[in-house]
């Protein structure tokens, strides 16, 4: 059984992992149903929603440099520190969100704060992941895989927690409330969320390596270090490997999160059909993860990666005629078989694995650079794919499978140049070789 110490910091990084996901996706959510409508009215249909996907890609831009920001403190000052940072940051942005005006209220000031918020959730949620899998990931003795994999279940468990918010809200408003003043409820719960978010995290230590590494180096050659510098000199092999490895399954997941929920809607299913097959794919994905981490404890990171990364590639050609069939089976079938059994296998070892990486020094920014540069393929997939689609009238949907199975072998070919990293310990020596 794990210690108190791990316990607390795999409920602290889970937790806050869901809460951050929950902020985060809740406006990819409404960037497919809401924002086209709200603050891109101006527009044509399928061009404002080009443009609510733009806005959605702007928090991906933010990811990595909130990754390299936080990432420096929280290598210098401590993990626990910078988490409560990112968690009040993401809480604020979030529920400004709920109360910016309309473009029919403001015009152009509408969209424009709307990006800016967005780009603040970017630098928040980019700063999260890499502490809150750090924490877990520091403190486990061992099953590093499925502990640090905790940190990932929570982007599905938020976004089942963001999808439930906005359709209990339609549900209890109407389709025209909804729309009217409905969809800012979800975001102004955030505030609730960050209070809960801040209460766990208060109790969590901070974690072992780290403490070893203050122990062993004086405080004044600790301030001068720029861990940034350190992987761009010493590692920049492994960063562009752990940015490959990663690809595939953010372009993945907001495929079947973000672009295929716009699209079912545009082929004929209802948009609260599309919402409970989301929903029930991401309950689904929690579960996935934790298993397939859990398996790359026994097996190893690489070879379930591997595996994962040669299935997707396969599904991508099955997926759109299976959302085009107009059943909701198979509907639902497509997004559980998708979100929550093969993107798992890529995405669950993925914590662990960033983590392995990096010595303890330049972990936090190591991990946290290479994992964000690796979501701007969640931030562009939508708009890229939409783009596509309207630029073939709608009969582009071979090629955005194509594309994702690029994205699946480019992953297979940098797993398979990576040393296996299960074996590693985590203490302010380990490095990747």
């Amino acid at each position: 059984m794990p210690n108190t110490r791990l316990r607390r910091a795999v409920a602290s990084s889970f937790v806050g992992s869901v809460i951050e996901y929950y902020d985060f996706l809740l406006y990819a959510t409404a960037s497919a149903v809401v924002f086209n409508k709200v603050f891109f009215s101006s527009l044509d249909p399928l061009v404002g929603t080009i443009a609510s996907f733009g806005a959605f890609a702007t928090g991906y831009l933010a990811r990595p440099l909130g990754g390299v920001l936080f990432g420096h403190f929280g290598d210098l000052l401590g993990r626990k520190r910078v988490l409560v940072v990112t968690m009040v940051l993401m809480g604020v942005s979030s529920t400004l969100i709920g109360l910016l005006p309309t473009y029919a209220q403001v015009g152009w000031a509408a969209p424009a704060g709307l990006v800016l918020l967005r780009v603040l959730q970017g630098i928040a949620v980019g700063g999260e992941w890499g502490g809150a899998v750090l924490m877990s990931a520091e403190h486990a003795t061992s099953r590093r895989g499925l502990w640090a994999s905790f940190t990932n279940a929570g982007a599905p468990c938020g976004m089942v927690l963001s999808t439930a918010a906005l359709t209990l809200t339609g549900l209890v408003v109407g389709e025209r409330a909804l729309l009217d003043w409905g969809w800012r409820v979800p975001f102004l719960l955030s505030v609730a969320l960050l209070g809960v978010g801040l209460f766990i995290r208060h109790r969590v230590e901070e974690t072992p390596a780290f403490r070893a590494l203050r122990t062993s180096a004086p405080d004044a050659a600790a301030r001068r270090r720029v861990p940034l510098l350190e992987v761009l000199r010493d590692q920049p092999r492994v960063l562009l490997l752990a940015v490959g490895v990663g690809l595939a399954a953010f372009v993945v997941q907001s495929t079947l999160t973000t672009f295929v929920l716009a699209h079912g809607v545009q082929v004929g299913h209802a948009r609260q059909t599309v919402l409970n097959a989301l929903t029930a794919s991401s309950a689904c994905a929690v579960v996935g993860i934790l298993f397939w981490a859990a398996v790359s404890d026994r097996f190893g990171r690489r070879p379930v990666v591997l595996a994962g990364a040669v299935a997707l590639g396969v599904y991508g050609f099955a997926l759109f005629p299976m959302v085009d069939a107009r059943d909701t089976t198979l509907l639902v079938v497509a997004l559980v078989l998708g979100q929550g059994v093969l993107h798992p296998m890529v995405h669950g070892p993925l914590a662990a694995l960033y983590s392995e990486l990096f010595s303890t020094g330049n972990r936090y920014t190591g991990a946290s650079l290479g994992y964000q540069l690796a979501g701007l393929g969640a931030g562009f997939a939508p708009l890229l794919f939409a783009e596509v689609q309207r630029a073939t009238g709608g009969r582009g949907l071979v090629v955005v499978s194509t594309v994702i199975a690029a994205f699946c072998a480019l992953t297979a070919v940098c797993v398979l140049a990576l040393q296996e990293t299960s074996g590693r310990r985590l203490d302010p020596t380990t490095a990747a070789a």
